[in-house]
């Protein structure tokens, strides 16, 4: 069974793994295929070693495990956030959602939202965003869980330019409920 819980030390190579998988993945043919082949796990580990070890702001960092053959519980997703970095548009950011491909639409990234909504409100902020590459098709996971269109603007990734969107969930308890449990036996549209 999926478990999503607070990362630890330990987890930053797993993490920077699952964030070069998920870039190479999502971001095929958006960014440039140079870029995304020289994307280094070694520098992302140290990265969110930091991350994870970095608590101002609010900051935090979660993972998703699922247990495999082997027995054990890799790490198959995560994602970050805290305090916004640019005021104005929410409180609270969700800075980053990465799960595997073969845990997608599994219900990782609606929970690992949870988890995150639930940090940001627990920090004092009433409110939320994330920012998505627009070209991204999983822009429409943050739409599907309520999520509003705030603003967009060009960005530059390994210096090519791109758009990206801020969705924003006002207040953060429309993010709650969009990922509230669901209960035994039922299905949750998207998931």
């Amino acid at each position: 069974m999926m478990a999503i819980r607070r990362a630890r030390p330990g987890d930053a190579a797993a993490i920077a793994a699952v964030h070069v998988a998920a870039w190479r993945s999502a971001y095929a043919g958006i960014l440039r295929e140079q870029y995304l082949a020289n994307l280094s796990e070694i520098r992302l580990g140290a990265f969110y070693q930091r991350a994870i070890l970095d608590r101002q702001g609010g900051h935090a960092v979660f993972v998703a495990t699922a247990p495999d053959a082997a027995g054990g519980s890799p790490v198959v997703g995560f994602a970050s956030g805290g305090r916004a970095r640019r005021p104005g548009l929410a409180e609270g950011e969700v800075e980053t959602l990465y799960v595997l491909d073969d845990y997608r639409e599994r219900g990782c990234g609606r929970r690992m939202m949870r988890a995150m909504a639930a940090h940001l409100r627990a920090i004092g902020c009433h409110s939320a965003l994330a920012w998505v590459l627009e070209a991204n098709p999983s822009r429409f996971f943050y739409h599907h869980l309520g999520g509003h269109l705030s603003m967009r603007e060009t960005i530059r990734v390994g210096g090519q330019p791109v758009e990206q969107i801020a969705m924003v969930w006002n207040p953060i308890d429309t993010l709650l409920a969009a990922t509230a449990p669901v209960q035994e036996g039922r299905v949750r549209e998207g998931d």
